[in-house]
């Protein structure tokens, strides 16, 4: 492990499935920010999901080849490899303690900005790294999600790309194989990956 980093990104998710949305931010966060890695982390025994996920080993077979072209994105699996609930901050004090030297960029989705003080210890999040919200322009409407951050938190610009991974596991229970529309939102990598495994 590099002790050289100096500015360390981190992308978490459950990325079931990571699509094309998902390449795109990391491709922006890493230009933006000038990152000299960025640790993309899908998530463990996630304690804020209703719904089960996709057995980790596919999530992260599939997160390996989403990201595989995309320079200085790492795939990490401390959060999978981690037992029982695992949280954001717990991952951002391993990293700290691994890379003392190196500043912390945290980032998430409007969304997720919207929920961040539903986080475990969301405060103290905000003193290990810098939050950065890759907000949809459209979905935002103007809201209020720096309100729910702070108002360090930093923006992520980047467009607004129209890819949903609850509409393409809602597409895939059709069972439509192969269908075209996948290639306007899973990296072809990915997608050959679905219909194997008949995710």
């Amino acid at each position: 492990m590099s002790q050289q980093l100096k500015r360390l990104g981190i992308f978490g998710g459950s990325f079931d499935p990571p699509h094309l949305a998902h390449i795109a931010l990391a491709q922006h966060a890493i230009d933006q920010f000038a990152l000299d890695e960025l640790r993309i982390i899908p998530t463990g025994d996630a304690w804020h999901k209703t719904r089960p996920l996709t057995a980790s080993p596919h999530r992260l077979a599939m997160t390996r080849l989403a990201f595989a072209s995309v320079p200085k994105a790492v795939v990490d699996t401390r959060e999978i490899d981690r037992l029982g609930a695992t949280y954001t901050i717990d991952t951002l004090q391993e990293l700290h303690a691994e890379l003392p030297e190196a500043a912390l960029y945290l980032f998430i989705g409007a969304d997720q900005a919207r929920a961040f003080q539903t986080w475990h210890r969301w405060q103290d999040i905000q003193h290990k790294a810098t939050v950065v919200v890759a907000a949809r322009p459209l979905a935002d409407g103007g809201g209020q999600w720096h309100n729910a951050v702070s108002p360090d938190v930093q923006r992520l610009d980047m467009p607004s790309l129209n890819v949903s991974a609850t509409e393409i596991r809602a597409h895939l229970a059709k069972g439509i194989h192969p269908d075209p529309k996948m290639h306007a939102w899973l990296p072809a990598a990915v997608q050959h990956y679905i219909e194997k495994h008949s995710l």
